[in-house]
C-alpha cells in the first residue's frame, strides 16, 4: 500500500482528548493514485479536523462504486514505509504482496495482510488480471513511540475470529470485539471489524468506552446513533460509548474502527509516519540514497524498479490541531 500523491501535504497530527459520544460525518475525498490510469480511491482518513481514530491514521476505499472515476488499482512498485502498520482487506480480486523481509504472498478476499514497518520496510503490490476487479480497504495504523524501531515484519491471517448473533456477523480484523480477539499483532489498544447486518436487523454492539470509534458504510442502508449513513463518508462516534444500536432495512456492510485516543503527535508525509520533520527528511534521504540497511531489496524487482520519493515541501511543517467534535 502506498500514498502515490506526488505532492503530499506534510501534517502534524496533534493528540486530543476524547470528546465524549458524538455523531459527526466526515466526507470521503476522491484521491487520484498518482494520476495513474485515472484511478481514484475514496479517502476518509486523515481529515483536517480528524487526523486519527485511535491509532488509525489512514483509510482508503479502493474500487468503490461511489467514486466518479473507476478502474482497477494500479500495480504499485517498491516503495518505503516507516512508523506504521499497513492493513489490507480485499472484498474482491487478488493482490500479490512482496517485501524486503522476504515475504511473497497472494491475498484473497477474507484474508488479512498486516505489515509492520517499524524502522523501515519496502514492499510492492501487484493486482491479478485473472481475478475480478479489485475492491477493498487499505488502512494504516500509527505505531506508538516505543514500537517505531521494531524489526519490520509481515503476517497474513487466513482465519479470523467471527462474532455471530441474530442479524449480525462481525469479522474481527484486529483487536477484540464481543469476546472475540484477532491474532493480528497490535501495538496499541485498537479495534477493526468487518460487520454485516441482515435485512431488517436491529442490533446492539457492545463497545469499549475508553475507545473512540468510527464507522464507514460499504454497502446497503444503515442507521447508527440516530444517523442515516450512506456508503462513502466516515461517521465519527466519539468516546464513552458502552454500546451502539444499528438498524437496517435492506441489509448493511460496514467497517467499524476504534482505539484509545492516540496520545502522541504524528508527522505524516508520503508513506512515512514519524514524530518530527527531521525524522521524515532522514527517511526520505535513506530511500533516495538506497540505504539497503533500512530499506532492503525486494526479490523479483530489479534495483531500478522503485517509486521515487516526491520532493519535500519548501517549508517546515505547521501544526494542525484536531478540532473538538461537538
Amino acid at each position: 500500500m502506498s500514498d502515490l500523491d506526488t505532492s503530499p501535504d506534510e501534517q502534524l497530527c496533534e493528540p486530543s482528548p476524547g470528546p465524549g459520544p458524538v455523531a459527526e460525518l466526515f466526507p470521503a475525498r476522491e484521491v487520484p493514485l498518482g494520476g495513474v490510469r485515472g484511478v481514484f480511491v475514496e479517502r476518509v482518513l486523515p481529515q483536517r479536523d480528524l487526523p486519527t481514530v485511535g491509532a488509525w491514521c489512514f483509510f482508503d476505499h479502493f474500487g468503490s462504486p461511489t467514486v466518479t472515476k473507476t478502474g482497477a488499482p494500479p500495480n504499485i512498485d517498491p516503495h518505503p514505509h516507516i512508523g506504521l502498520q499497513t492493513v489490507t482487506w480485499p472484498f474482491t480480486g487478488q493482490i500479490r504482496h512482496r517485501d524486503s523481509v522476504g515475504s511473497d504472498v497472494e491475498i484473497h478476499p477474507g484474508q488479512l495482510n498486516l505489515m509492520t514497518s517499524g524502522r523501515g520496510i519496502a514492499h510492492s503490490e501487484y493486482y491479478s488480471e485473472d481475478a475480478p476487479a479489485s475492491h477493498g480497504l487499505q488502512l494504516w495504523i500509527a505505531l506508538p513511540g516505543n514500537a517505531t524501531q521494531v524489526d519490520p515484519h509481515f503476517e497474513q491471517h487466513r482465519e479470523l475470529p467471527v462474532y455471530r448473533e441474530v442479524g449480525v456477523q462481525a469479522i474481527v480484523l484486529i483487536g477484540s470485539l464481543a469476546g472475540r480477539t484477532s491474532p493480528a499483532r497490535a501495538y496499541t489498544p485498537i479495534l477493526g471489524a468487518d460487520v454485516r447486518l441482515e435485512p431488517g436487523a436491529t442490533v446492539t454492539l457492545s463497545l469499549n468506552p475508553r475507545f473512540e470509534h468510527a464507522i464507514m458504510a460499504i454497502g446497503g442502508d444503515l442507521t447508527v446513533a440516530d444517523t442515516q449513513l450512506e456508503p462513502g463518508p466516515l461517521l465519527y462516534l466519539g468516546t464513552e460509548r458502552t454500546e451502539l444500536r444499528l438498524d437496517t432495512a435492506a441489509g448493511a456492510h460496514f467497517l467499524l474502527i476504534g482505539g484509545e485516543p492516540f496520545a502522541e503527535e504524528l508527522v505524516m508525509w508520503w508513506n512515512f509516519v514519524g514524530r518530527s520533520h527531521e525524522e521524515i527528511v532522514a527517511a526520505r534521504d535513506d530511500w533516495e540514497n538506497r540505504n539497503t540497511e533500512r530499506f532492503g531489496p525486494i526479490a523479483g524487482h530489479p534495483a531500478e524498479q522503485r517509486i521515487p520519493a516526491p520532493p519535500l515541501p519548501g517549508l517546515h511543517l505547521k501544526p494542525r490541531k484536531r478540532r473538538a467534535c461537538h
